[in-house]
C-alpha cells in the first residue's frame, strides 16, 4: 500500500465522506454536501478495493443494488431529468459510486458535473431541490431497509 492508502492517511478511512444515510459492514451511502447538486450521494466500499472486478461477485452485486437503491429514491423524490453514475476511483483506493441527479437546468448539464460550467442555476430552483432533503433521507432508509431486513447477500 502507498503511503496515501494507508488507512491513516486515507480521506475515506478517516472520514464517512458526507452526511451517512446508510451503513453497514460492507459500504455506506453519503449524501454530498454539494450547493449546486442537492441530492449528490456516494455509494462507497468501507474496505481498500481498487475496482469492481477485486470484488467477489456477491459483493459487487451487493454494491449494484444500493447503487440501484439510491438511484432510485432520487429519481422518486427530486425527479431528476437524469441520473449520472459515475465510478472514478483515480485518487482514493475504495470502490465507490457517484449518484448524481441531473436537472436540466443545473450549472453544468448537458455536460458532466466535473465539466465546463453552463449557466448560474436558479436561486429558487436549488432551494426547492433542498427543501426535498428530509424526503430523500427517509426514502434512502426505506430503500435499504430491505438490505438490513435480511435482503442482503451473506
Amino acid at each position: 500500500m502507498t503511503a496515501q492508502h494507508e488507512p491513516a492517511a486515507c480521506a475515506l478511512c478517516r472520514d464517512a465522506g458526507g452526511e451517512v444515510l446508510y451503513r453497514n459492514a460492507r459500504l455506506r451511502v453519503v449524501l454530498i454536501d454539494d450547493v449546486l447538486y442537492p441530492g449528490f450521494c456516494r455509494v462507497v466500499w468501507n474496505d481498500h478495493v481498487k475496482e469492481m472486478t477485486d470484488l467477489a461477485p456477491l459483493d459487487r452485486s451487493h454494491a449494484m443494488t444500493v447503487v440501484c437503491k439510491v438511484e432510485t429514491s432520487l429519481r422518486h423524490v427530486l425527479a431528476p431529468h437524469k441520473i449520472n453514475l459515475a465510478s472514478l476511483g483515480n485518487m482514493t483506493p475504495h470502490v465507490h459510486w457517484h449518484v448524481i441527479p441531473r436537472h436540466e437546468d443545473d450549472a453544468h448539464f448537458p455536460q458532466p458535473v466535473w465539466g465546463q460550467r453552463q449557466r448560474i442555476t436558479p436561486a429558487e430552483a436549488l432551494a426547492a431541490r433542498v427543501a426535498l432533503m428530509p424526503q430523500l433521507r427517509e426514502a434512502i432508509a426505506a430503500q435499504c431497509a430491505t438490505l438490513a431486513a435480511g435482503a442482503e447477500p451473506a
